[in-house]
């Protein structure tokens, strides 16, 4: 693998609009052209930002960063660098390959999802703030042994405001470039006020869908497939279990 360390030195008091540039415009046109990010971490003193990234060698980078600078989204990244001033001091990028194949263990991300419907029929739908050119149901991913349910749960409050309650399985969707799995819910509303959620979604809103509509919508083909599976319903067995010391079930749904 080839790994690119790039650190960004900050005001620390522009953290929080480097992180919102970084989420919008950076991140997901590297992730949308086969980039992987390692991992992102902040100094102490949130003066410096260290971003790496992984890529399967230097031609899939130099290719991704080629494709990457004739895109729209590049072209509105620059835009509002200008408009933001001195977004940061300084940067550098430091370029590494693995030591080792054999130091890394298989790693897969599991990701849920959530295809809500309110009594009036409307499905509740976000707009992200690092994918924000597109709609999609809201999710997002696993914690360290959380359960796919309350994951999902989590995750949909956290994004939209409101509480759900989850009737079954009605798709698994995985992206094997990424190493992503997602595991769809459907479920109804039951409370809250629907809000956007600083530094995750943009925008938040139900609304009936039809194929014209999640065509209009839902630009992304992968998250456009997920909702057609999900409109249409059929849920699979899906149980969540402990196996030590003994097994214990924690939750469990019926196919039908």
């Amino acid at each position: 693998m080839f790994y690119r360390r790039k650190t960004y030195t900050i005001d620390p008091n522009k953290l929080d609009t480097f992180n919102k540039f970084f989420h919008e415009y950076l991140y997901p046109n590297q992730i949308y052209h086969g980039a992987k990010l390692v991992g992102r971490w902040v100094n102490e003193g949130q003066n410096e930002i260290m971003a790496m990234w992984e890529y399967k060698d230097q031609e899939h980078y130099e290719q991704i960063e080629k494709n990457i600078r004739q895109t729209d989204l590049h072209k509105q990244a620059q835009e509002r660098r200008k408009e933001l001033g001195n977004l940061y001091i300084d940067s550098k990028e430091e370029f590494m390959h693995s030591t080792s194949e054999n130091y890394h263990l298989p790693q897969h991300r599991v990701g849920v999802a959530g295809y809500i419907t309110n009594e009036a029929g409307e499905v509740l739908l976000v707009r992200n703030e690092h994918r924000s050119h597109t709609v999609e149901i809201p999710g997002g991913l696993l914690e360290e042994g959380e359960s796919l349910t309350d994951a999902c749960h989590r995750e949909i409050y956290e994004e939209t405001g409101v509480k759900v309650n989850l009737h079954g399985v009605v798709g698994i969707n995985q992206n094997l470039s990424a190493g992503n799995i997602s595991v769809t819910f459907k479920g109804e509303y039951v409370s809250g006020e629907l809000r956007p959620e600083e530094g995750e979604t943009k925008e938040v809103f139900s609304q009936k869908l039809d194929e014209d509509t999640m065509q209009e919508l839902i630009t992304s083909k992968q998250l456009l497939d997920r909702t057609k599976d999900a409109m249409k319903g059929y849920m699979v067995p899906h149980q969540s279990y402990r196996s030590r010391p003994s097994f214990e079930l924690v939750h469990r749904f019926e196919g039908k």
